[in-house]
């Protein structure tokens, strides 16, 4: 892509003709694997399922249509740190009160897609059934190696680092203070954000509190802070393979599933389904459009690759960063269907939490599982710190 100019400028994009064709092409080309009888999805990818959505996607998906969907939204590039970053933009639609900066981070294996359904119901709540007072400016970039932001061309940068840009950016759009948001990889950003920039964050919202690193004696954990600490290490052994590859290999892997459309979705969609709360079928959480749309946004920008070694740069954060407490105040929605739920023990362990609220539904991807239940969460724990960043 273009340089882009240190001022915000709008962005739109129309996937090329030719990439379409070239990945219809692959998609109905595929060389499948043997698989088990009756394996499903116990060993990876269930092969039946990604058959029909693999010819789906060559036959009947249409990435236009969806492509002008994601157009509706306010999207913009802007150079920071030497890269082109793209984010979307959305200011609040008529507000009944002061208007909080929000900022939004992302995980993997998705981008700002993952928060394209909760965009409209937060800046503008009145038209959803909530109180228009609760009105954010959101703010929802794409990390470096991702979606439409710049792949980088030396090594990738860490949690701490993306912290830092997006704190640049929130200042580029004139908002010296605000709240933010986010959960995978951007819960780190957004703890990193708290903890490097406390006096413009007001407050900060997590869905996990991240993989636990203990400083100090184990014998000062509670009961439930040891049962969780096995849990982790059970659900490493046995789920987070993909997970080593990203830290130690990233680019064996990315030389696949750059090449082989059908070999990137079955890396991406076993895990929606696999961290979803779906009860074992996908599509209960995400249709095909849905599940697709997050894969060609994968395939068209050729980032794979490189969102997966922010896992290595990550990998290399000093154990000292790791077990900093964010004092800045913090809230959790720890949904029942995603992964590695922590106790309230060690939340309050690792940072000043105000609140702890375990919705109804829900899953790892809950912005874009459930909008309503996410958006309610995050206005109902920034409502009490509106007037310390609000915009007039």
């Amino acid at each position: 892509m273009p340089d882009q100019p240190l001022r915000p400028e709008p962005f739109t994009v129309r996937a090329a003709p030719a990439a379409l064709d070239d990945l219809r092409v692959r998609l109905r080309a595929t060389r499948w694997p043997d698989a088990a009888e009756d394996t499903g999805w116990a060993a990876g990818a269930d092969m039946d399922y990604l058959r029909e959505l693999v010819a789906y996607w060559a036959d009947g998906f249409d990435w236009a249509a969806q492509e002008e969907a994601l157009a509706r939204l306010p999207r913009f590039r802007v150079r920071l740190g030497g890269a082109g970053i793209h984010f979307v933009h959305a200011r609040a639609v008529r507000p009944a009160g002061p208007v909080l900066p929000l900022v939004l981070s992302h995980g993997w294996p998705d981008s700002f897609w993952r928060y394209s359904k909760v965009v409209p119901l937060l800046t503008d709540p009145g038209a959803h059934g909530a109180d228009p007072a609760d009105a954010f400016d959101v703010v929802v970039p794409d990390m470096p190696g991702y979606g439409y932001s710049d792949r980088p061309t030396g090594a990738a940068p860490d949690s701490i680092a993306v912290a830092g840009l997006w704190a640049a950016l929130m200042d580029t759009l004139g908002y010296p203070r605000f709240g933010a948001a986010g959960g995978d990889i951007g819960s780190h950003v957004s703890r990193y954000l708290a903890l490097d920039h406390p006096d413009r964050v007001v407050a900060v919202h997590r869905m996990d509190g991240g993989l636990p690193v203990l400083d100090g004696d184990p014998g000062r954990l509670t009961p439930a802070e040891r049962v969780w600490f096995a849990d982790v290490a059970a659900w490493g052994a046995s789920e987070g393979a993909y997970a080593a590859v990203h830290r130690t290999r990233p680019q064996t892997a990315a030389v696949a599933l750059t090449d082989s459309p059908a070999g990137l979705a079955a890396w991406i969609v076993e895990k929606l389904r696999a961290w979803s709360d779906c009860g074992g079928d996908i599509e209960r959480s995400f249709t095909k459009d849905e599940i697709l749309t997050d894969v060609t946004l994968y395939w068209l920008t050729g980032t794979i690759g490189s969102s997966m070694r922010m896992y290595r740069a990550n990998a290399a954060i000093p154990p000292a960063q790791l077990t900093r407490r964010v004092e800045v105040p913090s809230g959790f929605s720890l949904f029942p269907g995603d992964i590695l739920r922590p106790p309230r023990a060690w939340l309050e362990r690792t940072a000043n939490v105000v609140r702890v609220s375990e919705p109804a539904r829900g899953g790892h991807f809950a912005p874009f599982e459930e909008p309503e239940l996410y958006a309610r969460e995050l206005r109902d724990f920034f409502r009490p710190y509106r007037t310390a960043a609000a915009t007039p």
